[in-house]
């Protein structure tokens, strides 16, 4: 391997000679010069990867240097050394990008420090991080295997997405043994959900589940006097969420960074319907029929949430006046923010934006699309991107302006599909790939969760013989009269309504203004 190429500037290089001896016995090769005029010359026969300028020097001064060097080499790291602590000197050093700053004297040691920060801290942090998670693979499997409660699932969800990030920001090659491990604690979960889930619904031992945000992480705060703006993010992930909250940092304090359980089928109709009543969906079935949507009917199945949040309201006796605002894409996310002094006359603002729901449905029927989110990490930068340049972060800069409170949740989360499962239902039974429904299904009972009583369930049962099942780990269902094109066209893609970690372990943030 060759050594790295180091140029050093400075007029009393003399006096550093043991400083350049140390670096180049540190496997370096270090060409020195006196001036900023012989440093640039260097610059011309010789590529190196970093330089070393000292900031006072005759001639050409260090700062004058450097902006030649950022002109003829841009993306060459530049350390600047001076004698002087005036800070308008810092300023202008730090303005023109550089990579390090020193006050002379200098000892040997902060110059290696600050050469592998800036040569060497990807390899170094790679080295540091394969060897914490390969130490502890074998702590987080023997937690997956002996996880007992809900609260076990939590922390491993979370371990498992710090690890997924972690290692997506360093080429460490660890990402085959995350994956591994991920798709080992989803068939582990999945088991875990068909012991207890029926037990959840019909027992008070159960988690947070859908039907309960509003009134554990809402209506506290609106008895307290507190403005609330209640956001729901459409199909949006744990680690999602992990990858835009730095941004919302910015703004907000967060007073609650938890985990609830999405309600099964982690879909828009069920979930987030859910949310919005504060009831299951047979509750919602039997009490309000006129606002439930069944699944063979061709209206939009979300289409009556803001009436649902009244019956919520109206529920508890709230006498508050919300408005209710959902966007699906920025001519909708300008118009609310022309129109986002308005919000001020409610005390509940609930807001829902579709753009994630939106990009993991377009994945999978644009080419380009799927080419552009063809991973886990690749579907946190979109999601990252758009944030970062959307109508949604304007929003919740306005809304930290005003000091309001808010709730950030989503519905459910959606899993990269690749295993299909055969399954055969009539006409009626409904389009999804993770759960289907209906009275004729024929499958085989070891690959699914099934529910054949429903509304023992929470679900409605639009007839006698309804069965539900649900799909798990990374499965998708597919008929076997158009089997490779299903197996084709969906695999890969991400999906919901199903059972996985992704789906049903899903982000409830409170967040306050700074």
């Amino acid at each position: 391997m060759s050594k790295e190429q180091i140029l050093w500037a400075d007029d009393e290089i003399d006096l550093l000679k043991p400083h350049v001896l140390f670096l180049q016995n540190r496997g370096y090769d270090v060409t020195t010069v006196t001036n900023g005029r012989d440093a640039l010359d260097a610059m011309a026969t010789t590529n190196f990867n970093l330089i070393i300028l000292d900031e006072n020097m005759p001639g050409i001064s260090g700062l004058e240097a450097l902006q030649q060097i950022k002109i003829q080499q841009p993306n060459v790291p530049v350390i600047m050394i001076t004698k002087s602590e005036e800070e308008n000197i810092m300023n202008q050093a730090i303005g023109s990008e550089i990579a390090d700053y020193l006050i002379k004297p200098v000892n040997p040691m902060q110059i290696l420090s600050s050469i592998k920060k800036n040569l060497h801290s990807n390899a170094i942090v790679a080295d540091k991080v394969t060897t914490d998670y390969q130490q502890q693979f074998m702590n987080i499997s023997q937690t997956i295997n002996s996880a007992s409660t809900i609260n076990d699932w939590y922390d491993i969800y979370n371990t498992l997405v710090r690890w997924e990030l972690t290692l997506s920001n360093t080429e460490t090659g660890m990402g085959d043994m995350l994956r591994m491990q991920k798709t080992e604690a989803n068939a582990a979960f999945a088991k875990f959900v068909r012991r207890n889930y029926e037990q959840w619904l019909t027992t008070d031992k159960h988690p947070l589940m859908s039907h309960e945000v509003f009134k554990t992480a809402v209506k506290p705060l609106l008895e307290k006097g507190e403005k609330v703006c209640f956001i729901v993010f459409d199909n949006f992930r744990l680690d999602q969420w992990k990858t835009i909250s730095p941004l919302i940092n910015e703004f907000f304090n967060v007073d609650n960074d938890s985990l609830y359980t999405a309600i099964l089928p982690t879909a828009t109709q069920y979930a987030r319907n859910a949310i919005f009543s504060g009831l299951m969906p047979v509750k919602i079935e039997q009490m309000f029929p006129d606002l439930w949507v069944d699944e063979d009917e061709e209206e939009g199945k979300n289409i009556n949430e803001s009436p649902l949040v009244q019956t919520l309201l109206d529920r508890y006796r709230m006498r508050y006046r919300f408005s209710y605002n959902k966007v699906n894409d920025s001519n909708g996310g300008d118009k609310l923010i022309q129109n986002f002094a308005s919000l001020k006359n409610y005390d509940l603002n609930v807001m829902v934006f579709n753009f994630v729901d939106m990009l993991s449905h377009a994945r999978t029927e644009s080419k380009m699309i799927r080419e552009l989110a063809n991973t886990d990490e690749a579907y946190r930068s979109i999601t990252e991107s758009w944030f970062r340049n959307s109508y949604a972060f304007d929003i919740f800069k306005l809304i930290a302006e005003q000091g309001w409170k808010v709730v950030l949740t989503t519905d459910h989360g959606t899993i990269k599909v690749d295993n299909a499962i055969k399954v055969i239902g009539d006409r009626n039974t409904n389009t999804n790939l993770r759960y289907k429904l209906g009275k004729n299904l024929s499958y085989n009972p070891k690959q699914v969760f099934e529910i054949k009583n429903p509304k023992r369930y929470g679900l409605p049962s639009p007839n006698v013989s309804t069965t539900y099942i649900f799909s798990m780990n990374n499965d998708f269902f597919a008929y076997p009269n158009n089997y490779n094109y299903y197996v084709q066209y969906y695999n890969g893609t991400f999906q919901h309504g199903g059972i996985s970690m992704e789906e049903m372990l899903v982000p409830l943030v409170t967040l306050t203004p700074k």
